[in-house]
């Protein structure tokens, strides 16, 4: 997978076309609107820190998508099979969706 980095005309079309693409907000508006992000100053600073987060926001994504196949595949069944009491399936879905919804805020919370 490729990241194109690119501020001119000649850029426009590698943008276009990569896997992944930035542009400076100092980039031709061309550049620009073929981005997938536009980062402000000129430095390249930003690459890497967009890089960091986006490593970071995948990791997260895949804690939470662990935790909510933990529910479906425990507590879900459990209230099918009679296990527990679908009023504490509920809390338990309800508890689910909490954790969650704390672990995507950890990157805020990081200054992420």
């Amino acid at each position: 997978r490729s990241l194109m980095v690119g501020d001119g005309l000649n850029d426009t079309a590698a943008l276009a076309t990569a896997h992944a693409a930035m542009a400076p907000g100092t980039a031709l508006d061309a550049s620009q609107n073929a981005a997938d992000l536009v980062f402000s100053g000129e430095g390249l600073g930003a690459v890497v820190t967009a890089i960091d987060v986006a490593r970071a926001a995948r990791h997260r994504a895949l804690e939470n998508f662990g935790f909510s196949a933990l529910y479906n595949l425990i507590a879900a069944p459990a209230a099918m099979l009679g296990l527990i009491n679908p009023f504490v399936a509920a809390l338990a879905m309800s508890g689910s969706s909490l954790v969650v919804t704390l672990n995507a805020l950890r990157m805020h919370r990081a200054g992420r």
